[in-house]
């Protein structure tokens, strides 16, 4: 049987459309992605992206997505596993970054084995991520005096999450934000009658996901984000923490053991963040 190699293999590259999302779903399923249907309609909803077919069978995919003026991210990169090592990743980062073009500064979150693809490409390892997941066995007290100024996210408050979460990462959040929060429940934490943090969680993968989670201190985050575990007792909870939330540990000892790492990655200059407000969980890897 003769071996397909990069001279062999003829690949169309195209743009991914809705009806292409059954196929990568699938493609996920193949690398042990957790995504659900619905979490790939959502961050397809949210962008754009590319799709690599051999004999008319889906074989790699990636997305993107802007942010404001001058920041994109790309993500979902994924080839079969059959196909790797026929230059398929890369073809696929030249077309998403030709879309994205020259004028923005890229991130990403990178695998360690995706991340010298990422470098070739002028991007440049700047923090880590901690996934942490599990099924929840017990829930943990919570200060009462930071449960007191906890309550249910409003419609009347979106307004001020999307405000804090780009006052936060320095990215626009607006859109991703609102559509998650179509579906997704949470809570905000008050002072003084002001919205002063919040944390989201929403179905995804095999159970839920918590993030992002906007803080002004990791007291703070932690009293958030032990409610909305506490809630979901005996399911299936994710979290995705940026390195500079130091929250590994801690999630460690409440039952939310860390299972993976990943390299955030940026081409260009990164972010101004406010110092004064912390985002200690992402929305997802994807989404950043």
């Amino acid at each position: 049987m003769m071996t397909l190699t990069k001279e062999t293999l003829q690949i169309c590259y195209r743009p991914m459309t809705e009806d292409d999302l059954t196929a990568a779903y699938s493609l996920s399923q193949l690398v042990k992605w957790p995504h659900r249907i619905d979490d790939w309609k959502l961050v397809h909803h949210l962008g754009t992206g590319f799709i690599a077919e051999y004999n008319q069978e889906s074989i790699g995919t990636v997305l993107c997505w802007n942010h404001g003026d001058h920041y994109a991210s790309l993500g979902m990169v994924i080839v079969s596993p059959e196909k790797q090592g026929n230059g398929i990743g890369r073809k696929l980062m030249e077309r998403v970054l030709e879309k994205i073009g020259d004028q923005k500064n890229v991130l990403l979150f990178a695998t360690p084995s995706g991340q010298p693809l990422y470098e070739s490409f002028g991007f440049r390892a700047a923090s880590k991520v901690y996934q942490h997941q599990a099924i929840v066995e017990a829930s943990n007290s919570v200060d009462a005096n930071l449960t007191k100024m906890q309550r249910q996210i409003l419609q009347a408050d979106h307004a001020k999450i999307v405000e804090l979460a780009e006052t936060s990462c320095g990215l626009a959040r607006e859109a991703a934000l609102n559509e998650i929060l179509k579906s997704a429940t949470g809570i905000v934490t008050e002072s003084q009658g002001e919205i002063t943090g919040f944390a989201i969680i929403r179905k995804f993968g095999r159970g839920y996901a918590i993030g992002p989670v906007i803080a002004s201190s990791q007291e703070q985050a932690k009293a958030m984000i032990q409610s909305l575990i506490n809630q979901h007792i005996n399911e299936f909870v994710r979290i995705d923490v940026p390195q500079s939330s130091q929250l590994s540990i801690w999630l460690e000892e409440i039952g939310l053991p860390q299972v993976d790492t990943v390299v955030e990655m940026i081409r260009g200059d990164m972010p101004q963040r406010d110092n004064t407000l912390r985002q200690y969980a992402l929305i997802n890897q994807a989404l950043g």
